[in-house]
């Protein structure tokens, strides 16, 4: 059974997988790791590497401390640490016993008192309770460093509302990396691309999915949903596609070359899939291409106008 840290992990590892809008084929080109790997990893099979971790973080344009925090949460408990017994504690050295009166003398009395002298105060002894309390706390330290870190991060600015988003359906805004302040203000920060340098490169990660438009959104035949979108800011337009079939495809054209994007496996058709950008311009006629999987299933086209 899969612990809940691995849980919130798998789903954040998700989430920006779909931010890139890489396939398992692409994280494993882009990568040190093999897409079977990523497989794995993405289903919470097995606990990636924490460079694996650093790697998809990278190409999502996500800061990675926060992903980071909670790998470490999860890996602590797939390694019993979290859980693992500190050694006992040394054992207090005992007081040593007052020596008994010898047998047939008598106390010795004050001078004044007239009585015999007040017997001496015990030393305190260890209780059961204190070394209970001292071990839970020793075992505990580490998840409490590690969450600290998690609070930390999420303090700096990097939100944690994916832990509780589903991993396979989420809002643009919750894939896009957090906005940073630029030293004169605090709204979102700039695109990383206009125009042809846009051409062929991912909107995700260069951060042209703020204000953008819809210039087509269908459902097809199949029950796949295809949307092209648009941004004036960059000047550039991609498709994407959502609850698809493992061979089903999409192609769009514009003003430059035809970009495309397939599922691959059937982590990618649980996702968001987006075709790279190409250069788009107002008055630019903008066509895309739904290619079902199957040779049975016809194409369907459609086209718009960016205005």
């Amino acid at each position: 059974m899969r612990s809940p840290e691995r849980a919130r992990l798998t789903a954040a590892l998700r989430s920006l997988k779909e931010r890139a809008g890489l396939s398992l084929t692409g994280l494993g080109e882009r990568t040190p790791f093999s897409k079977s790997s990523w497989g794995r990893y993405l289903t919470g099979e097995i606990l990636p590497p924490r460079e694996a971790v650093r790697e998809l973080c990278r190409l999502a344009g996500e800061p990675e401390g926060r992903c980071l925090a909670l790998w470490e949460l999860a890996e602590s408990e797939s390694s019993g640490r979290a859980t693992q017994a500190p050694p006992p504690a040394r054992p207090e050295t005992a007081p040593k016993p007052e020596p008994e009166p010898q047998p047939g003398k008598e106390p010795e009395e004050g001078p004044d008192t007239g009585g015999p002298a007040p017997p001496r105060p015990a030393p305190p002894a260890t209780t059961a309770a204190t070394a209970a309390t001292a071990t839970t706390h020793r075992r505990s330290w580490r998840a409490t460093a590690v969450m600290a870190a998690v609070l930390a991060v999420t303090a700096g600015g990097v939100t944690a509302t994916v832990l509780l988003l589903p991993a396979d359906r989420t809002p643009d805004d919750a894939r896009r990396p957090p906005a940073t302040g630029t030293g004169t203000g605090t709204g979102p920060p700039p695109p990383r691309c206009q125009g042809d340098a846009c051409e062929g490169r991912d909107p995700m990660n260069m951060l042209c999915g703020i204000g953008l438009d819809t210039l087509i959104e269908h459902r097809t035949a199949s029950g796949a949903h295809l949307q092209v979108r648009y941004s004036p800011t960059c000047g550039t337009s991609w498709g994407r596609i959502w609850d698809t079939r493992v061979g089903d495809r999409i192609e769009l054209t514009a003003a430059g070359p035809t970009r495309s994007a397939e599922i691959t496996d059937a982590l990618d058709a649980t996702a968001y899939l987006y075709t790279p950008m190409t250069r788009t311009a107002p008055g630019t006629l903008v066509r895309a291409c739904f290619q079902p999987a199957g040779q049975t299933r016809r194409e369907e086209c459609f086209e718009a106008t960016v205005r």
